[in-house]
């Protein structure tokens, strides 16, 4: 198991430590995609109040998820469809080359 570690992020002026073994980097990258989101629905709703807000925020990003999930899942159909078509065709040319 990796070793956990403190990785302090700064979203809407607040400090949140965070212990994780991911890449600092990518920690932080997280929190400001949490800010830009959270700016996002500040304009979207100006008299949201912060737990509003993040509320919303937290729907927005798990809508962008369900959805990134819900196209992989169609490419992979579509890619395991293909790949059994062809797996057919291979198949029908070795039963014409016998």
């Amino acid at each position: 198991m990796a070793d956990l570690k403190v990785v302090t992020v700064e979203i809407q002026g607040q400090q949140y430590p965070i212990k994780t073994s991911l890449d600092d980097t990518y920690v932080h990258r997280l929190a400001a995609h949490v800010e830009q989101r959270l700016q996002k629905a500040a304009q979207s709703a100006p008299s949201a109040d912060t737990v509003g807000l993040a509320i919303l925020t937290a729907l927005n990003i798990t809508d962008e998820y369900f959805r990134a999930r819900a196209e992989r899942a169609v490419e992979t159909d579509t890619i395991a469809e293909r790949a059994a078509a062809l797996e057919r065709i291979v198949d029908q040319a070795l039963q014409l080359a016998d």
